[in-house]
């Protein structure tokens, strides 16, 4: 029974630090631009099929060790996932931001944008699936009964570093206060001279990069790529950020954990049909008992 519970909390840390990751790259623009990025889950689709074709190409064009093919594949799949985020805000929500538009539009724009990128993907790629190449050997260990690879164990510190390094990033530099700043009063920035587009920038390419890395983890894990493979995953995580209490990083952070437990809880002990209808009971009945959040704090405006 011990050696069961286990198992299954090696696989919802793995499953959540999916979640996590992604949540993660929400919360970081909801807090500086009060934006729900509906397009984000497919960012971190983008994101695999960037990592697909990045390691593709070292592994056969370039002749590299799987090793070393990982080693570049990861920045670069960050670096042009971040890209990727970067275009959207510029082309899509910049213009929005600047004309005062309000954010009901900016929200149906998010989500004609991630429809774009979903069907942009199969009609330059196909809707045939694509297998993600192996860039490393996985080593299966049994300690205890309890199973576990060496990419299911690789996968979870990633997620923890991360999380780590953003939270460094966001209390600790000047980049990352500029952030806080932003979300406590936008409008009062400028005045302090700090260029708000620049930090916006940054808080996408940071929260795109975050989800690129999520889509290299994921095709890893579960190496089938398919365009629509972020729509559903995508949702699962905002909602992970929303019960954790979107726009605190700690919440959106442990929220993907949370969601991530639960579904792999309810897979354990029941049929998987019903995966989806106790999870999302389970959020329901938190937002109920706190609708903030469990990190969240109900904000106040005075008039």
């Amino acid at each position: 029974m011990l050696a069961s519970l286990l198992q299954n909390l090696i696989n919802a840390l793995q499953w959540g630090s999916f979640y996590a990751l992604i949540a993660l790259g929400y919360t970081l623009v909801y807090g500086v631009l009060t934006l729900i990025n509906f397009a984000h889950g497919d960012v971190f689709m983008v994101g695999a099929y960037i990592a697909f074709f990045v390691a593709t190409f070292l592994l056969a064009a370039a002749g590299l060790p799987g090793w070393a093919a990982l080693a570049l594949t990861i920045p670069l799949t960050m670096l042009l996932t971040s890209l990727v985020g970067v275009s959207l805000e510029r082309i899509a929500y910049r213009p929005l931001r600047r004309k005062g538009a309000n954010r009901l539009y900016v929200v149906i724009t998010a989500l004609m944008c991630g429809l774009i990128l979903e069907h942009a993907n199969l009609a330059l790629l196909g809707a045939s699936r694509k297998a993600f190449p192996t860039l490393i050997d996985e080593q299966v260990y049994t300690l205890g009964g309890v199973s576990f690879t060496n990419l299911k164990i690789a996968v979870i510190v990633t997620a923890v570093l991360v999380f780590v390094l953003l939270h460094w990033i966001v209390t600790r530099t000047r980049v990352g206060m500029a952030m806080r700043a932003i979300s406590c009063d936008k409008f009062a920035v400028p005045l302090m001279g700090i260029p708000i587009d620049t930090i916006i920038v940054a808080t996408f390419a940071l929260g795109s990069g975050m989800a690129g890395l999520a889509g290299l983890l994921f095709a890893m894990s579960y190496p089938i790529l398919e365009p629509y493979m972020g729509a559903l995953i995508g949702w699962k995580a905002f909602i992970a950020a929303v019960v954790g209490g979107i726009g605190d990083i700690r919440g959106a952070f442990l929220g993907g954990f949370l969601l991530g437990a639960v579904e792999i809880m309810v897979v354990a002990f029941f049929p998987s049909t019903f995966r989806d209808l106790i999870a999302f009971s389970v959020l329901m009945i938190i937002l109920v008992w706190k609708p903030t959040g469990l990190f969240g704090v109900a904000k106040t405006t005075k008039i």
